[in-house]
């Protein structure tokens, strides 16, 4: 693990349920990094919803239509995928069938997922708030979803 008292990679996401503090991990993926860093200052995340929540697997987040189909108006990204596991609290980047289509939305996984593994790109872990993200409303659609109130660099 990266030691997330360096200056700038700890992100404070506030949701409708609680606060959730996340490891970035700019060892991993420096470029899906700084793209977090950068839209989270920009205020990007403020007020997007949580569009899907499996029970079990994973809460995703980013797309500003709240359906999954969008992400910002910057490039995606070329992927780096690396060897980091999909485990719980796993902060990893969502993207279409072109492994180099990630761009905003991200998924929180709720448990292990092996099958995810070097397919996305790790850029993060939950060290504070798991039990807040395990409180979001369930769905795929959500009918009645949280969002994140502001996500900040810290």
């Amino acid at each position: 693990m990266s030691d997330a008292k360096e200056t700038g990679n700890t992100l404070v996401m506030e949701t409708s349920k609680g606060e959730v503090k996340i490891n970035l991990r700019p060892d991993l993926a420096p470029e899906h990094v700084a793209r977090i860093k950068e839209l989270a200052n920009e205020g990007f995340y403020d007020g997007i919803i949580f569009h899907r929540v499996i029970d079990g697997f994973m809460a995703q987040v980013g797309c500003p239509h709240g359906t999954g189909t969008g992400g910002s108006d910057k490039p995606d990204l070329k992927a780096e995928f690396n060897d980091e596991k999909h485990v719980r609290g796993t902060c990893s980047m969502a993207r279409s069938a072109s492994p180099d289509s990630a761009n905003s939305q991200f998924f929180i996984c709720f448990d292990e997922a092996p099958f995810l593994n070097r397919q996305y790109t790790v850029w993060g872990e939950v060290t504070e708030g798991m039990d807040v993200v395990g409180q979001l409303e369930r769905g795929e659609p959500v009918a009645n979803p949280d969002k994140i109130i502001s996500m900040k660099v810290e």
